[in-house]
C-alpha cells in the first residue's frame, strides 16, 4: 500500500508542478511584455519631447537615447527551460514509481502476495504533437518559427 501511496502523491504533487510551471512562465511574459508596452509609450513621449522643434536625426546620432532591455525576456526563455525541466523530472519520477509497482506485481516474491492487485494507473501529461509523432513514427516539423 505505502507504494501505491507514494504514486498516488507523486501524481497530484506533478499537477502541482505542472500548474507552478505554467503559471509562472505566463506571469514572467505578462510582466516583460508590459515592460514592453510601457517602454513603447514612454520612449514615444520622451523622444517628442526631446525633440521638439530640432532636427530629430541629427539629436539623434549625438545624443544618448533610452534603450529596451531584453533580460526580461532572457529571464522568461531561461525560466521557461528550468520549469520544464523540474516537470520532466517529476513526470520520470512518476514512471520510475509505476515500473517499481509494477515490477512488485508481476516479479517473484512480490507476485505471490499482491500478483493479483490491479496496477496502478498514471497520467503522464505530453503534447499533441508528441502523441502523433508517436503514432506515426515521423516528426518532420522543421520550421521552429512556423514561418512556412
Amino acid at each position: 500500500m505505502g507504494l501505491r501511496n507514494q504514486i498516488k502523491a507523486q501524481q497530484k504533487a506533478n499537477e502541482t508542478s505542472f500548474d507552478t510551471c505554467w503559471k509562472i512562465i505566463a506571469q514572467q511574459a505578462e510582466v516583460a511584455e508590459g515592460h514592453k508596452d510601457a517602454f513603447a509609450k514612454i520612449y514615444v513621449d520622451i523622444m517628442e519631447k526631446r525633440y521638439s522643434g530640432k532636427d530629430p536625426l541629427l539629436s539623434f546620432i549625438t545624443e544618448a537615447n533610452p534603450n529596451f532591455d531584453m533580460k526580461l525576456y532572457e529571464k522568461v526563455s531561461n525560466s521557461i527551460e528550468a520549469q520544464r525541466t523540474v516537470f520532466k523530472r517529476d513526470q520520470q519520477k512518476l514512471i520510475d514509481l509505476k515500473r517499481e509497482h509494477d515490477d512488485i506485481l508481476q516479479k517473484v516474491p512480490g507476485s505471490l502476495f499482491v500478483g493479483s492487485r490491479q496496477p496502478v494507473e498514471i497520467t503522464i501529461v505530453t503534447s499533441s504533437k508528441t502523441g502523433e509523432s508517436f503514432k506515426t513514427g515521423k516528426d518532420d516539423d522543421t520550421d521552429v518559427f512556423k514561418k512556412k
